[in-house]
């Protein structure tokens, strides 16, 4: 069965029933990653965040939700597109400017109410204006938003933080390859846990930790650059998202081998209950974040 067979006919489809049609969970879980409503990829799998999207899909145009696909939703599904369903008011705040940048480059940015949006811009300001990305410093922005009721982007943190290791372990690498430098993109591969779990506090502390696969450049020759190096994709790196417990700006010292770490420890917990809020780890505490690693200068010459 498709969406549009739904549509065009009077029987709903049970949410039971949805979830044994790989086929046609797949067609509508496209339908919700293209409006902006379900992280892809579509897997055709009905998991808790599905089944979080979709009442909360058909609730946003006032459509009853017997828990089943009626057709009313499957001809919704349909028909909605980005610009017709819940679409930004951008401006030129930076908010805006993320949100344009990224859906420029086709990467996935969350709509529903309370859904985050979690960005990290290698070599920029607060402002997102690029700085000269000095090596060995806390020069790069953690970013998290979300849309308002007004379609409005709103950044509810941005802190210092890096995206690429110290000075330290790119010439006292972990791995005899080189430093691992994370390849800028957009990876769903994050959940929340502890980084360094089996140490004490507070060096055990909540982060975002690496499940899914992402790609990373070893920077064997030791030069602070990703230019030339090999990359590996996987999802054994360790590449979490967690906190540098205060450390100077000029010096990440050992606080980063290639983790996305924000500077501070107030700010880092700050970010942590925030990501904790997003409604899809409510409905799933092993909920996959997806997170987006921006160059400066790119996204700087195209604001």
């Amino acid at each position: 069965m498709t969406l549009a067979q739904i549509a065009a006919g009077t029987a709903n489809v049970s949410v039971q029933d949805f979830a044994g049609q790989a086929v046609l969970a797949k067609e509508a879980q496209s339908r919700l990653i293209a409006l902006g409503c379900l992280d892809p990829p579509a897997d055709g799998s009905v998991g808790p965040v599905t089944k979080l999207v979709l009442p909360t899909f058909a609730k946003t145009l006032n459509l009853p939700y017997p828990q089943a696909i009626t057709p009313a939703i499957a001809k919704a599904l349909l028909q909605q597109t980005p610009q017709t369903f819940l679409p930004w008011t951008l401006g030129t705040d930076l908010g805006s400017k993320l949100v344009r940048f990224m859906l420029a480059n086709g990467f996935f940015v969350a709509r529903l109410p309370g859904f985050l949006t979690i960005a990290y811009i290698e070599g920029a300001n607060d402002d997102g204006r690029p700085n000269p990305d000095k090596p060995n410093e806390f020069n790069d922005r953690r970013i998290v938003l979300k849309r308002d009721s007004a379609g409005r982007p709103v950044v509810l943190h941005n802190v210092q933080a890096t995206t690429e290791p110290g000075t330290f372990f790119t010439l006292n690498p972990l791995n005899a390859e080189g430093a691992a430098r994370i390849a800028f993109g957009q990876y769903k591969a994050w959940r929340v846990g502890f980084h360094r779990a089996n140490q004490s506090p507070p060096r055990k502390h909540l982060a975002l930790v690496q499940a899914g696969n992402i790609t990373i450049h070893r920077d064997k020759n030791k030069d602070g650059k990703r230019t030339g190096d090999k990359t590996f994709t996987g999802d054994g790196f360790g590449i979490n998202q967690h906190n540098a417990h205060d450390a100077p700006v000029n010096n990440i010292g050992k606080n980063g081998a290639g983790c996305l770490v924000g500077r501070t420890t107030a700010e880092h917990k700050a970010f942590m209950a925030l990501v904790k809020t997003d409604p899809r780890f409510g409905a799933s505490n092993g909920y996959m974040y997806m997170s987006t690693v921006i160059n400066g200068d790119t996204f700087g010459a195209f604001v």
